[in-house]
């Protein structure tokens, strides 16, 4: 790559076109004075004059290399290594019914839950671009949603595409750990983490979460649980059988105990998010105790051409003073 260092330098290269505006209203100055140019004619006509007649070139071309090689003209050839030892990280969203409670609020505008979570979560991944991140959701069931990944802008995708009502309704904490788990069981990585967020009470799937608990502690896999939504009641939209909306309240319930034993059980914490500031600082500290290593190393050779236009200009100018001086010497 080429470079300049002080560029400020071509500012000057604006005064050529001056002089040689100046030089052209002025015309040359008249060696010999004739009365009758046509006794001059026929020498004008020759090669040799109409040369003579653009050594004043030399001195402008000259200045031009000048003011470039002032600009101090570099090429860099720059080499940055980047070792990061990331984290292996699967989030695992509760995307049951009961997420389109409308507890949470973004400024004074009630938003349902899940909402909110993709937009904390959206910004968890930002933060976190050296770390493969994969993505499950889960109601009655859990499913892939993304595979653990690099490219965050495919993940983020992928998260905005989820929403409530997806599958059957229910909550399979268990399943959901177990899927994440099993998708952490072959990766490499020393540090392999699970973020699980609900709003409910295991009510689904085949394993218990607690059996899925250990089976995270013995695979290595670190579990975060978050428990969402506001304690007693909450407003909830319910459609009647004419197809109209309503907001009710309902009771909502969060298996705190079953969160914190699965958090206890294989190292990581429980955390309980009742509204959208408390569940934006849960992943800002999650962020701030999962950070990943990373070294970068930055080598760069630089080589200065200036000489490169210097040295020309020089040799242009000693060529039009000997030119001036010689062959195209002006008469007194």
């Amino acid at each position: 790559m080429i470079r300049f260092l002080q560029s400020d330098w071509f500012w000057a290269l604006t005064l050529l076109p001056l002089v040689i505006l100046w030089r052209g209203r002025r015309g040359p100055v008249a060696a010999v004075e004739y009365s009758d140019v046509s006794l001059a004619r026929d020498t004008a006509r020759r090669t040799r004059s109409r040369i003579g007649g653009i050594v004043w070139l030399l001195p402008i071309i000259a200045a031009a290399l000048m003011i470039v090689g002032l600009a101090r003209p570099q090429r860099t050839d720059s080499q940055t290594s980047v070792t990061a030892n990331g984290i292996d990280i699967v989030l695992a969203l509760d995307i049951s019914g009961s997420m389109q409670a409308l507890d949470f609020k973004v400024g004074n505008v009630r938003v349902n839950r899940v909402a909110v979570v993709k937009s904390v979560v959206s910004k968890f991944i930002d933060e976190r671009p050296n770390d493969r991140i994969g993505l499950i959701a889960f109601a009655a069931t859990p499913y892939l949603v993304s595979p653990l990944t690099l490219d965050h802008d495919w993940l983020q995708q992928n998260l905005e595409r989820i929403n409530v009502g997806l599958g059957d309704d229910g909550t399979a904490i268990g399943s959901a750990i177990a899927a994440a788990v099993n998708h952490l069981r072959t990766t490499a990585t020393k540090s392999k983490v699970v973020i699980l967020l609900t709003d409910g009470v295991n009510n689904s799937g085949k394993i218990p979460p607690l059996a899925a608990a250990e089976a995270a502690r013995a695979l290595g896999v670190k579990v975060y649980t978050i428990g969402v939504g506001v304690r007693g009641k909450a407003p909830v939209p319910v459609r009647d059988q004419a197809g109209n909306t309503h907001v009710i309240m309902a009771d909502v319930d969060v298996d705190e105990k079953t969160l914190q034993a699965i958090a206890t059980e294989t190292g990581g914490q429980f955390y309980r998010a009742t509204d959208t500031d408390s569940l934006q600082k849960i992943y800002e500290q999650i962020n701030r105790y999962e950070t990943s290593a990373q070294t970068v190393e930055k080598f760069e050779h630089v080589e200065e051409l200036y000489r490169w236009t210097l040295f020309p200009s020089f040799g242009l100018l000693g060529l039009w003073v000997l030119l001036q001086h010689t062959r195209y010497r002006r008469l007194p």
